[in-house]
């Protein structure tokens, strides 16, 4: 699937890292990492394993505490925030690992990614009257429109443990974008999956950038699809930033070829 021409719709970056390093005993697995991510554009961030790839989206989404450095996210700094204020400030995020509630079903999952916006305290959902079941419905709503854009129509109620692996990962996706982020993270979407269950990946990725402006940040190894659909790319390896720049300008860049896309650069 082909990118058209789209471009970063703003220059203002939505969130700013500066700094960043993170520690695991003598592992040192960021080390100084700088980064703006421009509101309105899809950056990949790629490199080889154990690069730094996911502990910096976990950083972002309050999985793991820096020790030194800083993350601002519209203005705000969300360094050492806990996970779900990250979320309520609007910062959804998919895993690597599938991370569903696998005995529920895939509308009940999405459901449950709606908590954040909930204003309803136990007693008014459990009364389920007046002003909670008309929040139930709006909620609801939103959903039924995740579920139209993600073509998950068939599976809605299909319990999420018994769904192909390519199903999950796409309920994954829907309940991420159910919490209505303005900054969506995703960690390898595509892992796993076969050429078909890529490129619909592939498809409603690029649908949320277009239908929702939704900003997106995309870990993922296929280069093949990086270079397709991302406006900008950047590239660890051993936890430092060694490149930044367009997919043409990454994807002939020395030092890239060297440390990550084969050959002797």
């Amino acid at each position: 699937m082909k990118k058209n021409e789209m471009k970063s719709r703003s220059i203002r970056p939505i969130m700013e890292i500066q700094h960043l390093h993170l520690r695991f005993g003598g592992l040192e697995a960021l080390k100084d990492a700088n980064l703006d991510i421009l509101e309105g554009e899809i950056l990949a961030i790629i490199g080889p394993n154990g690069a730094g790839k996911t502990s910096l989206l976990n950083c972002i989404s309050g999985f793991y505490l820096p020790y030194r450095g800083s993350i601002i996210f519209r203005d705000k700094d969300l360094t050492r925030l806990p996970s779900h204020r990250i979320a309520k400030m609007g910062v959804g995020r998919t895993f690597q690992n599938i991370e569903l509630y696998t005995g529920l079903t895939a509308l009940e999952n999405l459901m449950a990614a709606r908590h954040i916006h909930m204003k309803r305290g136990a007693v008014a959902c459990g009364i389920f009257f007046g002003p909670a079941r008309r929040e139930e419905i709006e909620h609801r709503e939103a959903v039924e429109d995740v579920i139209d854009l993600l073509d998950m129509q068939s599976i809605r109620k299909r319990v999420v443990g018994s769904l192909p692996y390519g199903l999950r990962k796409r309920v994954d996706l829907a309940r991420a974008l159910c919490m209505d982020p303005h900054l969506l993270l995703l960690d390898e979407p595509m892992a796993g999956m076969n050429v078909e269950e890529k490129e619909d990946m592939a498809r409603f990725i690029l649908d949320i950038y277009e239908l929702r402006r939704t900003t997106i940040v995309l870990v993922e190894h296929d280069m093949d699809l990086v270079m397709d659909i991302a406006d900008r790319v950047v590239v660890l390896e051993f936890g430092l930033k060694i490149a930044e720049g367009s997919p043409d300008e990454i994807r002939n860049d020395p030092q890239v070829i060297r440390a990550y896309l084969g050959g002797k650069g």
